[in-house]
């Protein structure tokens, strides 16, 4: 088992990562109380609630059981959370355990930001994307029909749990899905990591352990570094947004998991560097060896073709990013080195949201 910090001062926290990390982690150093609330959703409940549980004998433990999927990603089903902590009467002291993927985690997160006005909770992201991107960082909350991730709070959990054994009962495609985010990391942080990636992709969609381990851990290093320099995200931690602004305009348009986050991203970050090679930052290598390694990851390089460009700009406004009214972006300067910008032509942009219809012609 491998491990490192998020530092942030008195609210810095571990985050344990390998084969059986669950196992070897001792939950109860992170639990100060007797009251424990597990979320989980209803993939992951029958598969590895009840592992959990075991390993909090002598707690007094609930669960909340959630459907599965991105558009339960809501106030609503946020409120189910509060509804059972209400109804077993849990205190300040208590503490919530996401088990499961992104949308369990940031649904939980926000549930332990607002009870009480703030209570402890531990991540156990179960799948590949959530362990290098959500559970870490502080990033909480939940969808709004017109925008992703526009209701929340930055909220650091006590402890992550990435144990890569989950991935035995992970799909492929979610599989392929968080490797999209593995991939951001070298593109706007680490050149090395990135030509790593190159080498050793087949290994990560086969599922190699080794490969899994060394590439989850290296991404939340990197994570970890930007939200100890920047947590609430007025500089370099918006780096890690590469693809997210076209990515959840995508998301949003096609209605909330139709299209996983992280094939989304794939397309957005395609995008990114796409607007970033009309603007002469980088050169057409770079998107080639980007795309190649998205393709063999299995992952959409294009936009849905039935996006107008109209669309992609009314829901790309309502975005976290958007200041004074103008649409900013990351993009890449070069492989390795992200910057956020406004300043870009809009007829550049408009050529760039215009791929998927392009990419469909050409079919």
């Amino acid at each position: 088992m491998n491990s490192l910090r998020v530092e942030l001062g008195d609210r810095s926290y571990p985050i344990f990562v390998g084969a059986g990390a669950l196992q070897q982690c001792d939950l109860t150093h992170y639990i100060k109380a007797k009251q424990v609330l597990v979320v989980t959703n209803e993939t992951i409940a029958p598969l590895y609630l009840e592992k959990l549980t075991q390993l909090l004998s002598g707690y007094e433990v609930e669960q909340v059981i959630l459907p599965d999927g991105e558009r339960f990603k809501t106030l609503e089903y946020v409120n189910k959370i509060f509804d059972q902590l209400l109804t077993v009467k849990h205190n300040r002291s208590t503490t919530l355990i996401a088990l499961g993927g992104g949308v369990v985690g940031d649904m939980t997160g926000f549930a332990a930001a607002c009870y009480q006005r703030g209570v402890d909770f531990i991540q156990v992201p179960t799948t590949i994307l959530s362990q290098v991107d959500s559970s870490v960082g502080g990033k909480t909350g939940v969808n709004h029909p017109l925008g992703k991730n526009m209701i929340g709070a930055f909220y650091q959990p006590k402890l992550v749990v990435a144990d890569i054994d989950f991935f035995v009962t992970l799909p492929k495609r979610e599989v392929a899905a968080g490797i999209a985010e593995i991939i951001k990391y070298g593109l706007i942080y680490d050149a090395d990591f990135f030509v790593w990636l190159e080498e050793n992709i087949d290994k990560l969609m086969a599922k190699n352990q080794q490969a899994l381990t060394y590439a989850i851990m290296r991404s939340c290093e990197i994570k970890a570094e930007v939200v100890a320099k920047d947590e609430t995200e007025q500089g370099i931690r918006a780096w890690l947004n590469l693809g997210h602004t076209f990515g959840h305009a995508i998301e949003t348009h096609q209605g909330y998991g139709n299209w996983l986050h992280g094939e989304a991203v794939a397309a957005g970050t395609m995008m990114a560097l796409d607007l970033s090679l009309r603007l002469g930052w980088i050169d057409a290598h770079l998107v080639a060896r980007a795309k190649r390694l998205f393709e063999t990851a299995m992952l959409p390089i294009v936009p849905p073709n039935n996006m107008s460009v109209d669309e992609f700009i009314e829901l790309m406004s309502v975005d976290k990013k958007v200041l004074n009214g103008k649409i900013r972006l990351i993009l890449i300067e070069k492989l390795g080195r992200a910057v956020v910008t406004d300043s870009f032509d809009m007829n550049l942009l408009k050529q760039t949201l215009s791929i998927g219809q392009v990419s469909s012609l050409k079919q």
